[in-house]
């Protein structure tokens, strides 16, 4: 009887439908190509590559601290706790479509206490019982609950996919900091070199001063320029203690120093160039993308659940026991007995209550569906944005380096025109202060193009090796 009990409530469990709408993937409201230009980098059509962060930051000093915080941040392990806690949600959803099993028992024992009066057969008596029933089976005819658990699967498959926005951002984030240090290494040490020239230029105003060919003011400004530089020194070593503290945050463990790059000279030729040849269409990967169309599948399938909603529900009870007074007779004949029942249940009024119910869920299914797209356009606009910096960078940072190079040269002149008496100090002291800028505007450019290069990487996303699941939308959905 057990077994025909449990065959026919998994008949009746096979035989639900479901009344979810068809979900049919959006067409990705962006253009199919990337925007071409004077701005931009020509892109050819190719099959889309992948892409690994090992791929495009090459420095195994940056791969360390990457390895370092994927086991130790903590909002990565916040992450991991949500996709647990999603998880354990779609199965206690999903065990609402199957049977609940109960056994119990009992003993009862009771004395009328000699009192023959009352029962013939004096003496203590026991009592035994035993029950294995299942309670409230609801028969999923119309297929609530199993959209139900389709709904929760499809927000577990979401939280995942946070997880690995999380990620990505974390890895961009620590190449972003890594850099800045090296900026402002840099930058400490234009400062450091731009005081010990001061330093002399102030030496040699001061000994012509004493020797009576130099006015006040030559020393007073060399001074000035000495001051600015010694401000900047100590505003970039405040700079750096800084940056190490933002990479200890994002990595949650200290830093090893040697890690850490000299330069952003050194440090900006280590972030390689995204190939070319990327279809829009990767967009679909960005794990932002990738749990907004999941969301988008968790309202498509509540929409079903509201709609069966507005059916009867069919619940099945059963029962079987066993009751005695001696326990060596509890399973003899005449002993067991058993009872099984269903009940039906249809709401006759609730004021409109389930078609409201039904288009509060449309509503939401039209909300996530314009929240998807909507990420889609913003992760197009991101990549265009980078790519129309990407196709200009390169541009001005040779235009900084010649001017570096001429703001060089004609210190150098100024410098040994005012040494040889020809001209004031005041062309040494503006040819020092422009040169001063250009090394700082080309160590600031040169910032400006690793961090582009590193913004794309983190707008195009779906790097393989950061995957919480390798399973994208169509085909995770598929899977129990």
């Amino acid at each position: 009887m057990i077994r025909r009990s449990f065959a026919l409530a998994a008949a009746l469990l096979a035989a639900g439908c479901s009344m979810a709408p068809h979900y049919v993937t959006p067409e990705a409201p962006v253009p199919p190509s990337w925007p071409a230009g004077d701005a931009y980098l020509r892109e050819s059509e190719a099959a889309l590559p992948t892409i690994s962060y090992r791929q495009i930051f090459t420095d195994t000093r940056l791969q360390g601290l990457v390895e370092q915080a994927l086991i130790n941040n903590r909002d990565l392990r916040i992450a991991a706790a949500n996709i647990a806690a999603a998880r354990a949600q779609y199965r206690i959803q999903r065990a609402a479509r199957f049977p609940q099993l109960d056994v119990g028992g009992g003993v009862t024992r009771s004395d009328n206490g000699g009192n023959n009066n009352i029962q013939v057969n004096s003496g203590p008596r026991s009592s035994y019982s035993a029950n294995a029933g299942i309670n409230a089976f609801e028969v999923d005819l119309f297929g609530r609950l199993a959209s139900l658990s389709r709904a929760e699967q499809n927000r577990y498959f979401a939280t995942e996919a946070a997880a690995r926005a999380t990620r990505l951002t974390l890895v961009g984030d620590i190449a972003d900091a890594w850099l800045a240090y090296g900026a402002d290494a840099s930058l400490l040490a234009i400062a450091t070199d731009t005081a010990a020239n001061a330093e002399r230029s102030v030496g040699l105003t001061r000994a012509r001063l004493q020797g009576g060919i130099a006015p006040r003011s030559d020393v007073r400004q060399a001074e000035q320029i000495l001051e600015t530089a010694r401000a900047d020194i100590a505003q970039q070593t405040t700079a750096l203690a800084q940056d190490v503290n933002a990479l200890q945050l994002l990595i949650g463990a200290p830093i090893d120093p040697a890690l850490l790059p000299k330069s952003i000279e050194e440090a900006a030729t280590t972030i390689g160039v995204l190939p070319a040849g990327l279809d829009s269409h990767i967009l679909l990967r960005r794990p932002d993308v990738v749990q907004a169309e999941y969301e988008l599948r968790a309202a498509n399938a509540e929409i079903g659940a509201a709609r069966a909603a507005l059916f009867p529900t069919i619940s099945l009870t059963g029962l079987l026991g066993f009751a005695s007074n001696a326990l060596s007779s509890l399973f003899d004949s005449g002993s067991f007995a058993w009872s099984a029942g269903a009940d039906a249940n249809y709401p006759i009024f609730r004021a409109g209550a389930g078609r409201a119910g039904v288009a509060l869920s449309k509503a939401q299914r039209d909300a996530a569906l314009a929240a998807y797209e909507r990420a889609i356009q913003i992760a197009f606009r991101e990549v265009s944005d980078a790519l129309a910096r990407r196709g200009t960078i390169e541009a001005q940072v040779g235009a900084n380096e010649r001017q570096v190079a001429a703001a060089s040269d004609t210190y150098i002149l100024a410098d040994a025109r005012y040494r040889g008496g020809i001209d004031s100090f005041l062309q040494s002291l503006d040819a020092q202060r422009t040169l001063y800028s250009a090394r700082q505007a080309l160590a600031n450019v040169r910032l400006t193009g690793a961090s582009n290069r590193v913004a794309l990487y983190r707008a195009l996303g779906g790097d393989a090796l950061l995957t919480v699941t390798d399973r994208g939308p169509q085909e995770a959905a598929a899977q129990p």
